[in-house]
């Protein structure tokens, strides 16, 4: 306690200038402040401030020393924050990136909430299904749905991402279930552009090995909710993923086919550009989605858990 008391006494002396303005702020006498200064430079061995009696000013080491000494500082507030409700108000603007279609059924619909529960913090949503470059377009956090590449952003799993072949039980009736992968090759199959994604094709796992197939169709688009839509008016089978078909499925709009051959599911991620003093607002964030997303009842619903104040924490 006395060491981070000295810790905290420099820091306000260094950034206020003056003992007396940073005893007034605490509540205490300037000669408390002055002895916590002693007490550091003493156990330090070095000389921190230059104090006369018209200013005060920092040394060579003194420098070095305060903004370790205000990182340190605010890494404490934070980690307080993180487990008080009552801790340090997250505030500012936070710049979040997202696939257009998740963006749109899975982060814009959960923004409203956040902000309520942190009423000091705005924030901008961009939907792009172009791989944004979060650091050099000054993003804090992208959510990315897929297998990553390797980069030095820092990546946490929100979810789980699978993926299914679907169609409509009109469409299934008409032209029958396929019961392997290379039976695709007899159906209309609703595939993206290849200047889309899935340029490796649709995965399977066949005898144990991941496969990839890239099935024919009629029609294929670059965009991902025009599939969903051709798919939900029985003109083929499509590959979709669960976060999308998964309320069509329940209603039993459409029908899964090939479970059995599924591929391991990848992952729904928060990226961002570092771990260490990330903002308060950015964290608070990415825990407000990991909480939202790993509610048993949120992908069953598709809306916001009833409560997420463990979120706020």
């Amino acid at each position: 306690m006395d060491r981070l008391k000295q810790i905290e006494s420099f820091v306000a002396v260094a950034t206020k200038g003056s003992l007396t303005a940073a005893a007034n702020a605490e509540g205490v006498a300037p000669a408390v402040i002055g002895r916590r200064i002693d007490a550091l430079e003493e156990r330090l061995g070095v000389k921190l401030l230059v104090r006369t009696t018209r200013r005060i000013s920092l040394t060579h080491e003194g420098s070095a020393f305060l903004e370790d000494c205000q990182r340190l500082l605010t890494d404490l507030a934070n980690a307080e924050a993180s487990v008080s409700a009552g801790g340090v108000k997250a505030s500012g603007h936070l710049r979040v990136t997202a696939p257009a279609g998740f963006g749109r059924r899975h982060v814009a619909p959960l923004v409203p909430r956040f902000l309520s529960l942190h009423p000091e913090v705005s924030l901008s949503l961009n939907l792009s299904d172009r791989v944004v470059d979060i650091v050099n377009e000054g993003f804090d956090c992208a959510v990315r749905v897929g297998d990553l590449p390797d980069s030095s952003l820092v990546s946490l799993r929100l979810a789980d991402n699978r993926r299914l072949c679907v169609a409509t039980p009109a469409y299934l009736k008409r032209r029958g279930e396929p019961r392997h992968p290379g039976e695709l090759n007899q159906h209309d199959c609703l595939t993206l552009s290849s200047d889309a994604s899935q340029t490796r094709g649709w995965a399977f796992l066949v005898d144990g090995q991941l496969t990839h197939l890239r099935p024919p169709g009629k029609l294929d688009c670059s965009d991902g909710q025009v599939l969903h839509d051709w798919c939900l008016n029985g003109l083929g089978i499509a590959w979709r993923s669960t976060w999308e078909v998964e309320a069509e499925l329940r209603a039993g709009r459409l029908v899964s086919v090939l479970d059995e051959f599924a591929a391991p599911p990848n992952g729904i991620f928060a990226v961002f550009p570092q771990r260490k003093h990330l903002p308060l607002r950015v964290r608070l964030w990415i825990d407000f989605l990991k909480h939202s997303y790993g509610d048993p009842g949120y992908w069953s619903t598709g809306a916001p858990p009833a409560t997420e104040g463990a979120a706020a924490a």
